[in-house]
């Protein structure tokens, strides 16, 4: 087994009929790390994310993660690898609003039973697992039970963080998961985020355009400089 929990190789993308987005020679996100990615936007960051999660194929190259190249599986192997090994922080959050903030948290241990029985061994339970997890991200034990769409921006910010910690996934992905937050409310978040994927021993792949916050990951990298397809266009 590699250090290296994602490795990127030659890898190359194009939607139909358009020039190519992304061209990555390589990159890598070892075990355990906290990476700033700089993505403007039109960079091509969203698309990385969605080769990241095996949702798009690579027109070329090999996207590895935990050693296994994405583009040998399935479609649908590719989703089940996905919701058992990562976890997705969106910009705009995706929860359900009609549900409930319980049954939003334990959403990915419904899907992934390997999630679900990491958050048994670590917890006893997934209840219990949801509730620690809440408790760690700020949320008081009385709101588990209202619903999502009732709930403050950062209030929800914490559900959809803790929605994808549940069950330990090897890998953390929050795409611009703080641009509705004032600069004291997005420190106080990621370093709550930053302890929980500690804990859970998550690599941690931040995607944003807010440079400010760069300092606070053990690496820093613009999508920019590393996308060779955003270079050449430039020339």
């Amino acid at each position: 087994m590699s250090s290296a929990l994602i490795h990127l190789s030659t890898l190359g993308f194009a939607w139909p009929g358009q020039p190519e987005l992304l061209d990555i020679e390589a990159f890598t996100l070892q075990r355990g790390e906290s990476l700033f990615l700089k993505g403007p936007s039109g960079s091509g960051k969203t698309t990385l994310l969605g080769l990241l999660g095996g949702v798009q194929q690579p027109n070329r190259g090999s996207i590895q993660l935990l050693d296994q190249d994405l583009s040998r599986l399935s479609a649908g192997a590719r989703d089940r690898f996905r919701v058992d090994h990562t976890g997705y922080i969106f910009q705009q959050f995706n929860l359900l609003p009609f549900l409930s903030v319980r049954e939003n948290v334990e959403l990915p241990c419904h899907f992934s039973a390997l999630r679900a029985s990491r958050a048994r061994q670590r917890h006893g339970s997934v209840a219990k697992a949801t509730a620690t997890l809440l408790a760690h991200l700020g949320l008081q034990a009385e709101l588990l039970e209202r619903r999502a769409g009732d709930l403050s921006i950062g209030q929800q910010q914490r559900v959809a963080a803790a929605r994808a910690l549940i069950g330990q996934p090897e890998l953390v992905i929050a795409d611009e998961p703080t641009s509705a937050l004032d600069a004291d409310a997005r420190e106080a978040f990621l370093q709550l985020l930053f302890a929980e994927c500690r804990e859970a021993g998550s690599s941690l792949l931040f995607v944003s355009h807010d440079q400010s916050l760069a300092g606070l990951f053990d690496r820093s990298l613009s999508l920019a400089e590393l996308n060779r397809a955003t270079r050449l266009a430039e020339i």
